[in-house]
């Protein structure tokens, strides 16, 4: 097989070929052209995977959880795949930790794929990328894709906007509950774990979740559980791939999950959208741009309105008409 050519990887991909699925995924991480084509052409077998967010500060255990959690689903008979975010190395942009390094049960099961991604600057706690990878794992045939974010505070809300579920992973130490506040994962939540929940403080903090959920105001009309866990005992997972059917479930039969995903799509268009524009205005290197430069250092206009206008200009296009669609 050609693992360069377009429709060799198309049709390996869909044939569950794990070499056709790791070239893709690298062509959608570094933003290779051709991964346009490759989407286009496996889009219409997205849709089936029910995708699991993983997130919560630093330290809380979220590999082990994640790897624990794999290996029951697989041995339920599900097809998983695992998406490990990483910090950026400010070297080689690639992740700082490794999948290998740190969840080396998944990386020595051949039926589990795993895949470490680096933010590569990206905010919000999610690669740039990883929601094509998610497409791609999906049209790959798998049934359930685990997405671990970086685990860096305040920017991981994202991760609400990418996947199904989301599971926040706290631990007794640090009042993690109220940092769990302050960054907003309180909000996005449906399902929250005390991992290390052997160690002093874990009922405790399970109560100071659960009162602070009883003031979250309703999301979807489902009051999230709050689960304990000792990944490292392999405990607890049980209760948590329960709960993560149990809330599937709920979403499917309100009609809820297809209203979830809609809005997930219509965050991903605009923020595609947004990008696509930013582009077109770091290329645009015509006599508008300067212009407009030049009248905002002079106080003519504000940045606001200029901006406002740089959009018109590139909506018209370079002869004054409507641009091409």
């Amino acid at each position: 097989m050609n693992r360069n050519n377009v429709e060799s990887l198309v049709t390996g991909l869909l044939a569950r070929d794990t070499l056709s699925l790791a070239r893709v995924i690298s062509w959608a991480e570094n933003r290779d052209p051709r991964i346009g084509e490759i989407l286009r052409r496996v889009y219409p077998d997205t849709g089936r995977a029910y995708r699991v967010g993983v997130t919560g500060p630093p330290g809380g255990g979220k590999s082990t959880l994640i790897a624990r959690l794999a290996l029951l689903l697989k041995a339920h008979g599900e097809r998983v795949a695992v998406v490990a975010v990483d910090p950026s190395s400010p070297f080689s942009g690639g992740a700082l930790l490794g999948d290998r390094f740190r969840m080396t049960e998944l990386s020595e099961d051949p039926e589990i794929f795993i895949r470490s991604m680096a933010t590569r600057g990206s905010l919000g706690g999610l690669a740039a990328a990883t929601e094509e990878v998610l497409d791609l794992l999906d049209a790959a045939g798998f049934t359930w894709i685990l997405v671990e974010t970086v685990g860096v505070g305040q920017i991981e809300l994202d991760i609400a906007n990418a996947t199904d579920t989301v599971a926040v992973v706290l631990v007794p130490e640090s009042g993690d509950a109220i940092q769990a506040m302050k960054a907003g994962l309180m909000e996005i939540g449906d399902l929250f774990v005390v991992n290390k929940a052997d160690r002093d403080g874990a009922e405790r903090l399970c109560v100071e979740l659960d009162a602070m959920l009883d003031l979250r105001p309703g999301r979807d009309d489902w009051r999230p559980r709050v689960l304990k866990a000792a990944a490292v005992r392999g405990e607890g997972t049980e209760d948590l791939a329960e709960a993560m059917e149990t809330h599937r479930r709920h979403l499917t039969e309100t009609g809820i999950l297809e209203e979830r995903r809609r809005g997930t799509l219509k965050h991903r268009l605009l923020a595609e959208a947004r990008q696509a524009l930013l582009r077109r205005v770091e290329r645009e290197d015509g006599e508008g741009l300067e212009t407009l430069l030049d009248r905002v250092a002079r106080r003519e206009i504000t940045p606001h309105d200029a901006a406002r206008e740089l959009v018109d200009l590139l909506g018209r296009g370079p002869s004054g008409a409507p641009a091409p669609r």
